[in-house]
């Protein structure tokens, strides 16, 4: 099969993206550039900054007033979802580093929108399960660890409601799904690939925006 038409993202043209993409907030580009110095190792499990202003989309683009998020880290992302929800949204962070979350409420109180933050600091699987089992979630951010995912998954979709949003990021994982012979967090993100393509209850479509992001629908 023949590829499409496609342009290399180089750092200029990656600029020009984010240039051409609603701007962050100064309380953004500053929890940006504080992960990356005091977590240089694991700056990484930061979403993209492109990915801020599209979470932020997809919240208004689908009206979500509950989110999830599985993955905190130093609260980008959530900051990001939470800044679009309507003064009465709420959101829950799922993550199990302390550390890494006050950063996060730091961020989250200088925005304003702490009170839209509810931060759960447990194993995901146990918050999940925690939550009322009927439809009630609009959307949730999956960037956590990849041997779970399946595990978020199964939680995730029976509370979701018709027409609600579940986003995964790092569905590419640095192209190492390409490897049939991956074992660990490759291994993990290649069969919760498969097995999100195969659930009739969910729409999905993968994209190659940073690392792999793949949105999925609720039927």
């Amino acid at each position: 099969m023949t590829k499409g038409n496609s342009t290399k993202i180089t750092d200029e043209l990656y600029q020009y993206v984010l240039a051409h993409n609603p701007p962050l907030d100064e309380v953004q580009r500053e929890l940006v550039a504080t992960t990356y110095e005091v977590f240089p190792a694991s700056a990484g499990m930061q979403s993209a900054q492109e990915q801020g202003p599209l979470l932020a989309f997809l919240v208004r683009l689908t009206g979500a007033r509950h989110v999830v998020e599985i993955g905190t880290f130093t609260g980008f992302s959530s900051l990001s979802m939470a800044q679009a929800l309507p003064a009465d949204g709420r959101l829950i962070a799922c993550d199990v580093s302390e550390e890494w979350t006050a950063y996060a409420r730091e961020a989250w109180a200088k925005a304003g929108v702490a009170d839209r933050i509810e931060l759960r600091i447990a194993p995901a699987l146990q918050t999940l399960r925690s939550m009322p089992a009927e439809p009630h979630i609009d959307m949730a951010y999956v960037d956590a660890d990849k041997e779970s995912q399946i595990s978020y998954w199964e939680e995730l979709v029976p509370r979701l409601r018709p027409g609600g949003l579940i986003v995964t990021d790092n569905t590419l994982y640095h192209g190492t799904v390409l490897d049939e012979s991956a074992t660990g967090a490759a291994a993990g993100v290649r069969a919760y690939n498969e097995h999100v393509a195969a659930d009739a209850r969910m729409e999905s479509v993968m994209l190659g925006i940073s690392d792999g992001l793949t949105l999925s629908r609720k039927r």
